[in-house]
């Protein structure tokens, strides 16, 4: 197995998900991503936005849930002074050996600094472990998501490639 050797010092701690920790790390993700679902609402307007995301508070959870189910041992928790101040979700492709980050949030009511950088560190150290060549994360262009980019750049993601969605309505013509 691979094994993650992280500070455990009195204020910072990366950490294996525990399932009494998925109340919270569910909360944090809520809180996390609001900003950004509201974006896209107004975005796309209230009608497609309804279509595309009809349960866009508990799709974060759903998404949660899989990954453990599909990915166990591969979700770690930030904690300072015992309490859940983010989390990061990763696994491995190994065929292509690239490992890659997946839904990760701080909280945005921690106040903590690094908390982000501490968990990249953690899952590029798990990658680096388990033999993968390359690192992918991804991430919106919106400006709800203009933190996280910082925070990959941070981290040392240096390549990237861009994208778009475009929706239609479509119309009884």
């Amino acid at each position: 197995g691979i094994s993650i050797t992280v500070e455990r010092g009195e204020i910072e701690m990366i950490r294996e998900f525990r399932q009494e920790d998925f109340e919270s790390v569910c909360a944090i993700a809520e809180r996390a991503w609001e900003p950004i679902f509201s974006g896209f609402e107004r975005q796309l307007g209230k009608e497609v936005y309804a279509v595309l995301n009809p349960d866009s508070r508990n799709s974060k959870e759903k998404q949660l849930a899989a990954h453990l189910k599909h990915h166990p041992g591969c979700f770690y928790i930030a904690e300072r002074r015992g309490k859940i101040v983010g989390f990061i979700t990763f696994y491995c492709d190994a065929e292509r050996k690239v490992g890659i980050i997946s839904n990760n949030a701080v909280d945005p009511c921690c106040g903590e600094k690094g908390v982000g950088q501490e968990m990249y560190r953690a899952a590029l150290e798990y990658f680096r472990q388990a033999g993968m060549l390359l690192a992918q994360v991804t991430t919106g262009l919106d400006e709800a998501h203009a933190p996280a980019r910082r925070a990959y750049e941070r981290a040392g993601f240096d390549l990237h490639t861009e994208a778009v969605t475009y929706t239609m309505k479509l119309g009884k013509e």
